[in-house]
């Protein structure tokens, strides 16, 4: 895949991180448009399931935070406790609900202290399929604003994560077929130049490949601890991720999957003493492993900023992102995920002035 991006595309993608996440509620039809008006080459929608087997699109399977449903008495009996990937979660939970229903349910701000500008948009939103994002996605590529995108195609990218797959599994639901199915029904199963397919087990990419899917695989890499899929194999003798940054671990790697995506501290630690934060090697390792690269997430305000980069005490309020971005951006790396895409393309400008 690094090859595959190097040729196609100029610059390192960005990738409106749930859309354009920082600016409107995550995962609504306004969030994936806006990412595209503000210069996003690709979005990305996190897919979990319905009871009745829709793939819909929310970061989490648990839906509190980000839908009114705790509004609607007539769900208060579906407010329950689940142990998922490893963690104990109290809320309503998608694969409790019908598509049907959840489409009464209105998207709300995840983060509403931290930005309130966006949680002036809650209510006005409803939740969407995977086939809606891919729609937009569609329009995107179509419209003449599509040839301000890095790829010398002017086609926009989806990039799918599949989430919390083996719990899915476990409860009896088959979340490979069910995704493979939307993505065909979409003509979207054999769009290896549009579709990138990411998630936190490799299993469930290997799954959604013996669909017979064709897209471009990412393997997302935590910096720390192990990832769900295997923990559920092999208990506590499951390899950590850290274990896939090895040079062993990246040869495995890559004769598997064609890229991986790094949590932006394992490419520059963060809060290190001092004004000078450096970047490690591993983007580089990873390369030459014939492996690309993205990384996860660009975000402007302070409270997701390393101490070196905020300005103020206020967390919502913007720090030094040009100088964080602009580093992650001169690692080598192929793709960024940013909540506010109209930055990181700034930065990425900037970057390339600088030569």
């Amino acid at each position: 895949m690094w090859g595959v991006i190097r040729e196609a595309d100029a610059r390192p993608l960005v990738i409106g991180h749930r859309g354009a996440s920082g600016y409107r509620p995550e995962h609504t039809a306004s969030a994936y448009e806006l990412a595209f008006a503000l210069g996003a080459d690709a979005v990305e929608p996190d897919v979990v399931l319905t009871r009745d087997g829709v793939a819909v699109v929310r970061h989490e399977n648990e839906i509190s935070g980000t839908t009114d449903v705790a509004a609607h008495p007539e769900f208060a009996d579906r407010r329950t406790t689940k142990r998922i990937d490893g963690h104990e979660l109290t809320g309503w939970f998608t694969e409790d609900f019908t598509w049907a229903e959840l489409q009464t349910l209105r998207a709300r701000e995840r983060l509403p202290e931290v930005r309130p500008a966006s949680r002036s948009f809650d209510g006005r939103f409803g939740i969407l399929r995977l086939a809606d994002v891919l729609r937009i996605v569609d329009e995107a590529s179509s419209s003449p604003s599509s040839s301000s995108s890095s790829s010398s195609s002017g086609l926009r990218r989806a990039v799918v994560e599949l989430k919390h797959v083996a719990f899915y599994e476990s409860i009896g639901m088959p979340y490979a077929e069910i995704v493979a199915a939307e993505l065909a029904a979409a003509g979207w199963d054999a769009r290896p130049s549009q579709l990138v397919v990411e998630s936190f087990e490799k299993t469930a990419l290997a799954g959604l490949r013996a669909q017979g899917v064709s897209a471009q695989w990412i393997y997302l890499l935590e910096d720390s601890g192990s990832p769900a899929d295997l923990v559920a194999a092999q208990g506590a003798g499951a390899p950590d991720y850290a274990s896939f940054l090895t040079p062993a671990g990246l040869a495995g790697l890559a004769g598997e999957i064609d890229g991986i995506s790094l949590d932006k501290a394992t490419i520059m630690p963060r809060d290190v003493k001092g004004s000078a934060h450096g970047v490690s090697d591993v983007v580089e390792r990873a390369h030459a492993a014939g492996l690309s690269v993205f990384t996860w997430t660009l975000r402007a305000e302070n409270r997701f900023l390393p101490r070196n980069f905020r300005l103020g005490r206020d967390k919502a309020a913007f720090g030094a992102w040009e100088d964080e971005f602009a580093a992650i951006l001169s690692s080598g790396v192929d793709g960024v995920f940013a909540d506010q895409p109209d930055l990181a393309v700034r930065a990425r400008e900037l970057v390339a002035l600088r030569g």
